[in-house]
């Protein structure tokens, strides 16, 4: 059974090692994302942040964050899943929640920066709701696409 929570002192290090693996399977980790991954607390939350984390029958497998772009938008990152528990929907479901959160909040959109090899990622991001647009300045070196969902 999967369960979704809050960052917290029992699973913070899943955070970065799931980011950490994904990054350096399919590009590098960039010096945005070593920031960001050594102290969430400051570079995310205390900023107006999220982290939810993915619980599998106890092992966490699974985080997505939301960063705080304005009052109104977030971006949508550090979403990755445990290699070995991909194909399982479970990213589905943390997207889903992600949105949901942002539903709560009233939040106006959500963006998100991804490349174009992700093309199961991209599928799962079309499929709710999110749209590509303009490419401006990315935050990180990888990204080639930006999608965002109007909320």
């Amino acid at each position: 059974m999967l369960k979704i929570t809050q960052l917290n002192t029992e699973n913070k290090a899943y955070f970065k090692e799931l980011n950490i693996a994904w990054l350096e399977k399919y590009f590098y980790v960039e010096p945005k994302d070593i920031i960001q991954l050594n102290n969430p607390e400051y570079e995310i939350l205390d900023k107006g942040g999220y982290i939810f984390m993915a619980c599998y029958n106890g092992k966490t497998v699974g985080t997505v964050s939301l960063l705080k772009v304005d009052n109104d938008t977030y971006e949508l990152g550090k979403m990755a899943v445990d290699e070995t528990m991909q194909g399982k929907g479970i990213g589905k479901q943390l997207l889903v929640h992600a949105i949901t959160h942002a539903e709560i909040l009233r939040l106006k959109k959500l963006v998100l920066y991804t490349n174009s090899i992700l093309k199961p990622a991209i599928s799962l991001y079309k499929k709710a709701g999110f749209r590509n647009i303009e490419l401006d300045n990315s935050l990180y070196a990888r990204s080639d696409i930006k999608m965002e969902k109007l909320l």
